[in-house]
């Protein structure tokens, strides 16, 4: 049975939240277990936001921003929503940050993959 779209563009939606986070994670220079820590979230929580398992509340985003101390805007880049009219849903879309491409050329000099 196929998947409803929305269900579908929830775990884009994870995915790309947590390619962000993982990103950022790398750019401050922290393992998981380190961010889990500074966060007060476990390693495995870390870990499943990171791989698109699970969607980050509010609390959980700001807490990792401030235990990265970057702005949490920074782990939403790339995510976009779409008002729709009122016949159709808005809708989710997903861009590339111009930081990720960035960050991915600084992770590959500095031999993090």
């Amino acid at each position: 049975m196929a998947r409803p779209r929305r269900y579908m563009r929830s775990e884009e939606l994870a995915i790309r939240f947590g390619q962000n986070l993982r990103r950022c994670r790398h750019l401050a220079g922290l393992s998981q277990e380190e961010l889990g820590e500074r966060a007060a979230l476990h390693r495995t929580e870390i870990g499943m936001l990171e791989h698109g398992q699970r969607v980050a509340r509010i609390d959980t985003l700001i807490r990792l921003a401030g235990a990265m101390a970057i702005p949490p805007g920074e782990m939403l880049e790339g995510i976009h929503w779409s008002v729709g009219d009122p016949r159709r849903r808005g809708s989710f879309s997903f861009t590339e940050p111009a930081r990720a491409a960035e960050g991915r050329r600084r992770m590959d000099g500095a031999g993090i993959r």
